[in-house]
């Protein structure tokens, strides 16, 4: 049985999978990949740091126990740069090891062992909750001087309006749509429907120059080194 996993814009969802074992990786491999979704895995902490300097995910599944640098600390590491949610695979279920998860930014925990069928359905959990939270905020979005309507798809500066085109207005909801994580250009030529990630930079060059005091140097459509884009929203 595929359980379809999908992100708040109903594109295949990215994930994550971080475990040194590889039955495991491979096995959560082959069943998420049944129902849409986009896998990735590591190994270890320093293989899913190359992973997360490349792409941006949706879930990240994350094992505690591994060699060299176990999952608390990877987990704590990715809280500085990335708000991706993190769920936990762990065969520790005392208080102590829960807190420390959760006090570190995991979002969920599955005790091994488990089905896969279950952790579908928990990543599919995550997702509306994150669908959620974002439609809370969605309706507006705020970067320094500018105001997004995302709704009537107007942009203002001190009140007073900003004109987009239509490929600007569209970068610009999608870019709001994750929150301010970072979004490859893949995926922003995707979502776009520009086809091209160079025709991206070019869309990208245009609206920083309706936004920003020095296109060059820019503060709030920000340019992050091995991923793509994201905007600096409030």
């Amino acid at each position: 049985m595929s359980i379809p996993i999908v992100d708040a814009q109903g594109e295949p969802a990215h994930l994550l999978i971080v475990d040194d074992d590889d039955r495991i990786r491979d096995l959560l491999r082959k069943f998420l990949s049944k129902g849409g979704a986009r896998v990735s895995v590591a190994q270890d902490a320093d293989a899913a740091r190359r992973m997360l300097g490349a792409f941006s995910f949706d879930v990240i599944i994350l094992d505690i126990t591994m060699p060299k640098e176990d999952g608390f600390s990877l987990a704590e590491s990715i809280r500085k740069t990335s708000q991706a949610p993190i769920i936990m695979l762990t065969a520790l279920t005392d208080h102590e090891h829960l807190a420390k998860g959760y006090a570190v930014g995991t979002d969920d925990y599955m005790s091994k062992p488990f089905e896969p069928a279950e952790l579908a359905l928990r990543i599919n959990a995550i997702l509306r909750r994150v669908a959620a939270k974002r439609g809370q905020t969605i309706e507006q979005a705020s970067f320094g001087p500018f105001v997004f309507n995302v709704a009537r798809g107007d942009l203002t500066r001190d009140g007073k309006g900003v004109r987009l085109t239509d490929s600007e207005l569209t970068l610009l909801k999608v870019l709001v749509a994750k929150g301010g994580e970072p979004i490859t250009r893949e995926d922003l030529a995707r979502r776009t429907g520009a086809g091209l990630e160079r025709s991206i930079d070019v869309q990208v060059t245009r609206l920083r120059r309706k936004i920003e005091a020095d296109p060059r140097a820019p503060i709030f459509l920000q340019t992050v080194r091995g991923v793509g884009y994201r905007l600096a929203i409030d």
